[in-house]
């Protein structure tokens, strides 16, 4: 799929590529400023809005007397996320990724003051559900957005700057979300996020005004024919979301949840291939790959993060607040090598190889802080240098997408890649949860935890290369 760009539309490069004689406009510059600035602004609210709600959800729940219900507040949402994927990806293809998109605002704005206004923990869980719907809607349709408007040159640097949007919700999002709830109320929580959804949503109107956002035309190069056709895919999204919601419940009860655990395990094996690209679990080169490493990568990235603050507070002392420095400190690594690989044409292998790498030895060397005898010094050094791998690793496989997506595919790619993400993470913090909960908390616990955590992790740079077809 060569093109005007060269050796980045459809292929990898195999060296570093001298830049072009003419830089490409930034994406701040003036034709691109507004759709910049409204898309960073949602994903900001939405980075903002998972982080204050995993903060002040248990004050939710004893408020609305439903802790019971507590985890389907959680998993409700991700199961809506993942059938809204494969929804989204579809209808963007075949209609453009406009009404998506703003099918995608408009639901979870719903959402939100559905949740917020919720005399009950059931309407809550509604609310929730329908943000997942609306969330998984726009994040795939923003992806052809990208894909369309803006030069494949230009991708590196648009990922890295939604993914900048989550550094600020990272550092801020606790402290704001402790004093809201603390003096306002948590239902503010839900209700003040729209009041900024509003004004985010115009810039990102106004930027797209005019811009050509629409259906590949009927004459042009066609997508490959899909494995299924949308009914089954929705029945395949929504079986993946049973899996994974069994898989949740079941990780939480111990002893008792196994059962639980390997049915949802058998589910996701037997329904997530029906999602996923032919060959990725194999690794096969190409996209499957990107998909696979994707995968693994944000799954050990986002299993590290439920593990390390309770490890910090539980077996080295640490406050709430010390700890959280870990995440704010991982964050801002993230963002630094995103900007890094936004800012030149460089070799994709070697950055994927390199990335997934520092993951892997950053968790390895953070897991050992569950030993006393390591400085807190030397794991905060390792956690930081597991946020800069992941940094460079998840912006390049955003951009990879793009590149190897035919006219017309791009939202199913981008499905697919979302998807893959979602399911891998909820499949190893369940596992991981699972052992902690049937064995309690001790360092062996945790150092047994991290193994799994790194052994996925540790698969990411045996298979980096085969992004290259």
């Amino acid at each position: 799929m060569a093109g005007e760009d060269g050796p980045y539309v459809g292929q990898v490069s195999s060296a570093v590529i001298d830049p072009p004689v003419s830089a490409p406009p930034g994406v701040l510059s003036r034709p691109y400023r507004g759709l910049s600035a409204g898309m960073v602004a949602l994903v900001l609210l939405i980075a903002f809005e998972y982080l204050a709600v995993a903060t002040a959800m248990p004050v939710v729940a004893r408020s609305l007397d439903g802790l019971p219900l507590y985890g389907l507040a959680f998993s409700g949402s991700m199961a809506a996320s993942v059938i809204a994927t494969v929804a989204g990806g579809r209808w963007s293809d075949v209609r453009g990724p406009v009404a998506p998109l703003w099918a995608g605002v408009g639901g979870f704005t719903a959402g939100l003051l559905i949740a917020g206004l919720a005399p009950t923990m059931h309407v809550l869980i509604i609310g929730r559900f329908v943000q997942g719907i609306g969330g998984g809607l726009f994040s795939v349709a923003l992806y052809v957005v990208v894909a369309q408007v803006y030069p494949s040159v230009m991708h590196p640097r648009v990922f890295s700057l939604l993914a900048a949007a989550w550094v600020l919700p990272s550092i801020v999002g606790p402290a704001i979300t402790g004093a809201v709830v603390e003096h306002i109320g948590w239902r503010w929580i839900f209700l003040g996020i729209p009041l900024f959804v509003a004004p985010a949503a115009v810039v990102l109107w106004r930027g797209m005004a005019g811009r050509a956002t629409a259906a590949p035309p009927q004459d042009g190069p066609q997508p490959a024919p899909s494995r299924a056709g949308f009914g089954p895919l929705l029945a395949w999204g929504a079986v993946v979301a049973v899996g994974a919601a069994l898989l949740q419940y079941g990780s939480g009860l111990g002893g008792g949840g196994y059962v639980l655990l390997v049915a949802g395990l058998v589910v996701l094996a037997v329904a997530l291939p029906r999602l996923l690209p032919r060959g990725t679990m194999r690794a096969a080169r190409g996209f499957p790959t990107v998909v696979l490493l994707r995968g693994l990568a944000a799954g050990a990235s986002f299993a590290a993060d439920v593990f390390v603050p309770l490890m910090l507070t539980a077996e080295r002392g640490l406050s709430p607040t010390q700890a959280g420095l870990f995440l704010t400190g991982s964050a801002l690594t993230w963002s630094l090598a995103s900007w890094i690989q936004g800012r030149g044409r460089y070799d994709r292998k070697l950055l994927l190889r390199v990335g997934t790498s520092l993951l892997t030895a950053g968790i390895a060397g953070t897991a050992l802080l569950a030993f006393d005898a390591v400085p807190l010094l030397a794991g905060l050094a390792a956690w930081l240098c597991a946020g800069f791998g992941i940094g460079l690793v998840y912006p390049t496989l955003s951009v990879l997408t793009l590149e190897l997506s035919d006219a017309g595919e791009e939202g199913r790619n981008s499905s697919s890649l979302q998807i893959g993400e979602s399911v891998f993470s909820v499949v190893v913090i369940a596992v991981t949860g699972a052992v902690f909960a049937g064995f309690g908390a001790a360092w062996w616990v945790y150092l047994a935890c991290f193994g799994l955590i790194v052994g996925q992790a540790a698969m990411g740079p045996l298979i980096a290369g085969r992004v290259q077809r």
